[in-house]
């Protein structure tokens, strides 16, 4: 279902302490900038099968989100590959293809149209998507006057309207208040019992216990441990 052979992403980071995009001219015209390697992620590989949950664990830094980006194709990776059989679902930074001077009902065709979706398919499944993210009152509003928990819950709603083979999900059971969490939650354990195969980052070990098959733990942009759930989570906390 997936498999990621050997992959490294690296970043050439400025150490120049540059305040504003003309300084940044300047010293890139006179070839003044100091360039540093940083790798986030080395030498990466793993397998998952059908309808596996995997847990992705570690430190801030440690790779998790680059990983995922370059698993969902958004980041091509510096050296290695990927290889994905089935459709993708990243739900990585919610809301990020909404545009705020449009109504929420204009956001649901956009942002469905970002993931892949027809217009034919959004409009036989725009009342479950406003439904469930419960804004029946405000999906004509301009989204520039929704809240936070507003705009995930609606990105959340158009996210998961499918069932796709594989679903890529970076921090997001956090989205709105208590009651919308755990229905955020039921509708991933729906997900994951109808077959999708789930790649879960978490800082909550918690979650990624009740949650997961396998665990990939990073350490420094490097594969630490591999293997099943509680084992590998029990090796992180000590």
């Amino acid at each position: 279902m997936i498999r990621v052979n050997n992959v490294s992403m690296k970043y050439m980071i400025t150490r120049d302490r540059i305040q504003s995009l003309k300084e940044y001219t300047v010293a890139f015209l006179k070839r003044r900038l100091v360039y540093e390697e940083f790798w986030a992620l080395k030498n990466v590989s793993f397998d998952v099968k059908k309808g596996e949950v995997i847990g992705i664990i570690g430190r801030n830094g440690a790779g998790k989100s680059t990983l995922l980006k370059v698993i969902s194709g958004i980041l091509r990776p510096t050296e290695g590959s990927v290889q994905i059989e089935g459709n993708i679902v990243p739900m990585l930074e919610l809301g990020s293809g909404f545009d705020t001077d449009l109504t929420g009902r204009e956001n649901i065709f956009l942002n469905g149209s970002i993931l892949g979706y027809s217009e034919r398919f959004l409009n036989e499944r725009y009342d479950e998507i406003v439904e469930f993210a419960e804004l029946e009152k405000f999906i004509n509003v301009p989204i520039r006057n929704y809240s936070s928990g507003m705009l995930m819950r609606l990105a959340f709603s158009i996210a998961t309207v499918v069932n796709p083979d594989i679903l890529i999900v970076d921090e997001i059971l956090a989205v709105g208040d208590e009651a919308f969490q755990a229905k955020s939650k039921a509708r991933m354990l729906e997900l994951m019992g109808g077959g999708t195969t789930v790649l879960f980052v978490s800082h909550s070990i918690e979650q990624i216990r009740e949650l997961c098959n396998r665990v990939v733990w990073l350490d420094g942009g490097c594969v630490r441990m591999i293997g099943e759930t509680q084992q590998v989570c029990d090796a992180y906390r000590l």
